[in-house]
């Protein structure tokens, strides 16, 4: 079982499209809001060391043993997604995850094989779907949790399409019953991810293919930073604003758990521009990412707003030929893994190698010596 990660330093920067932003910005002074919050801000860090206190929500829940602790709302999540996909202007929030499903698609294409049934978890508005041609699929099954974003998707001609309003956390799935199994951020909702990798294993044929995509435990650190030192400064303690992604680390290690072999994990992160901290969280909700943890503050003190948006545009904020702009850095954790099957390649025996890692300095040594065997062998034959 070979377990592979790239850690990939790439990264790539966009710019939010120019457009009028009904936001609170609109009747915001930035210059206004810099002056207000100048002399608070300076204090902020020496007030930061003090004792920190932790909001306690009144709607945390406690799991029974053995059972999975529900970090996230679900229903509030379908209804951030369908308050989503609703607006008049959806379109214009679907930049990132439309170049994450164009990456994710692309990488269904490197596979050189056409697959016969295939399922989109999380489809949104066919981010992944759009990109895949009939070469490569003959039948593609979308499935989202909002019946709004499953009719607004249009894969391409010549593909058999069905549509399926499917909660990520009970797939309806036959075993072995698809041959790939793809998702583009969607995952990183679901509080049972090691229940729902199961699922897909226990739905894919054998040497079916799993390639998904989730945000990583770095995306929006800064807007995660900002808004924990506004609430330090403001309130003396801070609550969680930013919904918990999950780690490289953990991921190669549920999926083995899940059953899968020959992963490859890789990362990639994409910075995204805006004129103000208020931009990427109207940017944010438009895109249906809102904050959906049961812990959640279910309101933000204005005077806390103000003071985040001041922090972010001092400790990241950027000048260039666009103007003042403050980056938004999203993590995307690319996954693959296959279903285990007899005709795949297999790991050699443990003990079984030739060579220590420890003579990796005497490569060159050693392969000329072995070349030399080989010659005297040779001889004696003759």
């Amino acid at each position: 079982m070979a377990l592979m990660f790239h850690h990939v330093s790439r990264s790539l920067n966009f710019v939010s499209p120019g457009r009028a932003y009904r936001s609170i910005c609109l009747n915001t002074n930035v210059n206004a809001i810099d002056r207000l919050c100048c002399e608070s801000f300076s204090s902020v860090l020496p007030k930061s060391l003090r004792r920190i206190h932790v909001y306690n929500s009144s709607r945390q829940i406690k799991a029974p043993e053995g059972s999975v602790l529900n970090i996230f709302d679900r229903k509030a999540k379908q209804l951030q997604k369908e308050r989503a996909a609703i607006s008049s202007e959806v379109e214009l929030f679907d930049y990132l995850k439309e170049e994450v499903g164009f990456r994710l698609a692309d990488r269904v294409r490197d596979i050189k094989r056409k697959f016969k049934c295939a399922a989109d978890i999380g489809c949104g508005r066919g981010y992944v779907s759009k990109h895949i041609t009939a070469d490569s699929v003959e039948e593609l099954i979308l499935c989202d949790m909002s019946p709004t974003w499953l009719k607004q998707a249009q894969p391409q001609e010549g593909i058999k399409v069905q549509r399926k309003v499917v909660d990520e956390e009970l797939l309806p799935f036959d075993q072995n019953s698809l041959d790939l199994v793809v998702s583009s951020l969607s995952l990183h909702w679901v509080n049972d991810l090691p229940g729902t990798f199961s699922q897909i294993l226990h739905s894919l044929k054998n040497d079916g293919v799993f390639m998904g995509a989730v945000f990583g435990g770095e995306t929006l650190y800064e807007l995660r930073s900002s808004l924990q030192l506004a609430e330090l400064e403001r309130q003396g303690g801070i609550a969680p604003h930013i919904s918990p992604f999950t780690e490289v680390r953990d991921i190669g290690s549920l999926l083995t758990r899940a059953g899968f072999t020959m992963l490859t994990i890789d990362t990639d992160e994409i910075v995204v521009g805006y004129p103000t901290m208020f931009e990427l969280m109207w940017d944010l909700k438009g895109m249906g990412e809102n904050n959906a943890a049961w812990n959640r503050k279910l309101h933000l003190r204005r005077d806390v707003t103000v003071a985040a948006a001041a922090i972010y545009q001092e400790l990241y904020g950027k000048n260039d030929e666009r103007g003042l702009s403050v980056p938004a850095t999203f993590q995307i954790i690319y996954l693959l893994g296959w279903k285990p099957d007899a005709s795949q390649p297999k790991p050699l025996p443990r003990g079984s190698g030739e060579v220590s890692l420890k003579d990796l300095y005497r490569l060159d040594e050693i392969v000329a010596e072995t070349k030399k065997m080989q010659l005297d062998d040779e001889d004696q034959k003759k």
